[in-house]
């Protein structure tokens, strides 16, 4: 499926090089990564579940302000605390209680270690702790680890269907096999391809569509 690629090319054309995962509000292509801002990803991972990235750099600039951004300071800090801080991104009790999970699991796991794990079993291990997903884990096994694994979410869901590529009722697995197969296996292509469909998704092919200005109509099927 040349498609695939061929999508790519054009979103990067015309909206250039997205500089994701943002750390500390910085926007720009990172080559290697210190275990902090890895950290900082992996919460990031966490608090954007069901909300916007707007609201998780609020919620990630109270944790900064206040001294809690690090295993530390999560742990010394009630989760009624710590939800009052995150309350911008919304679920605040619930991710407050993640934020403890995934605090407690670093502890006994290292981001050194995880970093040199396999990509297979870097996912498994994620996959057991409460509250993270495939699409969590695989946000946090591509940006924070830097390693070539596709991420799919809604808005990746939402382009390739339209397009024609996939069935709308596709699984996550069916279509992270899709694009992985069509295009190179490349953390850097990877990492580029998926913020790219975000952004398109949000200026163009969002749950009212505007076709008639999409820049990739051409390829696309208005399967909608």
């Amino acid at each position: 499926m040349k498609q695939i690629k061929s999508i790519y090319n054009k979103l990067l054309n015309n909206y250039m090089p997205q500089g994701w995962w943002p750390i500390n509000n910085i926007y720009k292509k990172r080559t290697s990564l210190t275990n902090n801002e890895k950290f900082e990803i992996i919460i990031g991972a966490i608090l954007t579940q069901n909300t916007s990235w707007t609201n998780v750099e609020k919620a990630l600039n109270n944790l900064r302000n206040n001294n809690c951004l690090s295993i530390k300071s999560i742990l010394e800090t009630k989760q009624s605390t710590l939800a009052q801080y995150i309350k911008s991104a919304g679920y605040f009790n619930q991710k407050a209680e993640r934020l403890h999970i995934i605090a407690n699991f670093l502890l006994q796991n290292s981001i050194d270690e995880l970093q040199n794990m396999q990509i297979d079993e870097l996912r498994q291990l994620l996959l057991s702790v409460k509250g993270i997903g495939p699409e969590t884990a695989d946000s946090i096994i591509l940006y924070a680890f830097q390693k070539p694994i596709f991420v799919i979410d809604a808005y990746t869901k939402r382009i390739m269907s339209r397009t024609g590529l996939c069935r709308k009722d596709v699984t996550y697995d069916e279509l992270q096999t899709i694009i992985t197969n069509n295009i190179e296996k490349d953390t850097e292509l990877f990492n580029e391809y998926h913020a790219l469909l975000v952004e398109h998704a949000k200026r163009y092919c969002n749950n009212k569509p505007l076709c008639k200005d999409c820049i990739i109509s051409s390829f696309c099927k208005k399967l909608i």
